[in-house]
């Protein structure tokens, strides 16, 4: 039986850590404008978990989060700017 593989990430400071297991349900790139303005960029690359499969381990006081559009919560680290996830 193999082990479900973890992965940790955190904003640019480090206020916000997070870790995501198993396997991504998707990964690609987005060129659609919201996407664009949230890179600062001609393309967006991101990979797509359950959300059961992400975890918040460290600062989730400091996530501010902001509605582009109807569908879609941006939360990125209220100290230094870092994209956390969509």
């Amino acid at each position: 039986m193999s082990e479900e593989k973890t992965y940790s990430g955190s904003c640019f400071c480090g206020a916000v850590e997070f870790t995501v297991s198993g396997e991504a349900a998707a990964m690609g790139s987005c060129h659609y404008e919201s996407c664009r303005h949230w890179s600062a960029g001609p393309v967006n690359a991101f990979t797509l978990w359950k959300p059961e499969a992400m975890e918040i381990t460290k600062g989730e006081d400091n996530i501010l989060t902001y509605n582009k559009t109807e569908n879609s919560y941006r939360k990125s680290c209220n100290t230094c700017g870092g994209h956390i996830l969509t």
